[in-house]
């Protein structure tokens, strides 16, 4: 799976004042990871100080998915370029093993 397959099967908006990330339309929250990328992916979970909501990652080709589950089960799902993902990382702190 890679950034453009995504870009183009999904619906996503940029997100203001974020170079590289984009938003899935608010109709889709209820779309699970497995729905969004397909059932053999392999997300981090995480809990960060920054965020309110677990945060689950996945690295893709040309970038990666940073969504946040929120208590009632829903998602928000955000697309990044490959800038965009490892700036949001760094924001949330979190790191990933095979990052370099």
């Amino acid at each position: 799976m890679s950034f453009d397959d995504l870009m183009s099967r999904w619906n996503w908006k940029p997100i203001r004042n974020c170079p590289g990330r984009f938003v899935l339309d608010d109709a889709s929250y209820s779309l699970s990871l497995a729905e969004l990328l397909g059932e053999n992916i392999e997300a981090s979970e995480f809990s960060v100080d920054a965020a309110k909501d677990a945060v689950l990652v996945v690295r893709i080709n040309q970038g990666g998915i940073i969504s946040y589950k929120r208590e009632n089960g829903t998602f928000i799902h955000t697309l990044n370029t490959a800038e965009g993902f490892e700036r949001k990382l760094r924001q949330l702190g979190i790191r990933l093993l095979n990052n370099s």
